[in-house]
């Protein structure tokens, strides 16, 4: 048996498993996992960017925060059995109507603006809400342990999801223009950019922050109507995202402002929920100073 399906039927075997009992078996990682896991990264992240913050405020968002963390893995591990109908009960969606009369207006992309908040592998659901010719995508980023990235491509399909691997993101929606049908394309745009694909810096959580541009450059050149997804966790198992329209012609706004009103409204919601946001990654290691010399250097070297 290779890898993959081992891994595979391994977590299937736990999927079956009800939610309170995967939720019991989340309470004992969580134990573990707050003690171990990136606990420096985290902290350091929630202090610079909450400075006004007393530690035990600090100590309090940490705590629920791994929480948070620990009811993702399990509730991710649930979508590979977890039924349609339960899904859509426990993952709820409002604003589709108002994308889909921009659908009927003609316009054939819609880009919603996600990110790392709450559980955004619930959201690759969005596709048993699609009407017929009209479909849903999501940008995902290449994981390098090959049977973990098949079985998360697995999981973000098996609704009716496409997966567009965020190195193919121009070619394959050039590719879908060609057709007649509409199509849904989510990017989780809060991701740090390599150094050579930073562009843009915007104010956000205390920092001059590098930020991906690329649903608001891909959006202009395909006359995308951007929405914004606002998550929220009613109670534990149950999520819910409210689509926000931004902006139905992207190209008729001046350059980088609704990447910097996504950011706007995403620092928005991590201020009321700080626990909800992925603290885990070094989100802020490319600094604006450093981005700036690099520029320079590279200046100085061109004949």
């Amino acid at each position: 048996m290779n890898r993959y399906k081992l891994l595979k039927g391994s977590l299937w075997l736990i999927s079956l498993l009800p939610f309170w009992m995967l939720y019991a078996i989340s309470d004992l990682c969580c134990f573990f996992v707050k003690r171990k896991y990136r606990t420096k990264i985290v902290r350091k992240n929630l202090k610079s960017a909450f400075p006004d913050k007393t530690d035990a405020e600090i100590k309090k968002i940490e705590d629920r925060f791994y929480h948070q963390l620990c009811d993702n893995f399990v509730e991710v591990i649930k979508l590979l059995s977890i039924s349609e109908k339960d899904m859509k009960r426990r993952m709820t969606f409002t604003g589709l109507n108002e994308m889909n009369k921009r659908f009927d207006g003609g316009q054939q992309f819609c880009f919603l603006y996600l990110s790392h908040f709450g559980n955004w592998e619930w959201i690759a659901s969005i596709a048993l809400h699609m009407l017929t010719g009209r479909h849903s995508a999501q940008i995902y980023h290449h994981i390098y342990n090959r049977p973990v990235n098949r079985l998360f491509c697995h999981i973000r399909s098996r609704f009716g999801g496409l997966n567009i691997e965020m190195k193919e993101t121009f070619k394959r929606i050039i590719q879908m223009r060609r057709s007649n049908e509409k199509y849904l394309v989510g990017f989780i745009s809060d991701q740090q950019p390599k150094w050579r694909s930073i562009h843009h810096f915007v104010p956000f959580l205390n920092h001059d922050t590098a930020v991906f541009i690329g649903a608001e450059h891909i959006g202009r050149k395909v006359d995308a109507f951007m929405m914004y997804g606002r998550m929220s966790r009613p109670r534990r198992g149950y999520y819910h995202l409210d689509i926000i329209p931004m902006e139905d012609h992207p190209a008729t706004t001046e350059e980088n402002t609704l990447t910097n009103r996504y950011f706007a409204l995403l620092e928005a919601d991590i201020q009321k929920h700080p626990e909800m946001w992925l603290w885990t990654h070094k989100r802020w290691s490319r600094t604006k100073e450093e981005w700036l010399r690099r520029q320079q250097n590279a200046s100085a070297q061109k004949p």
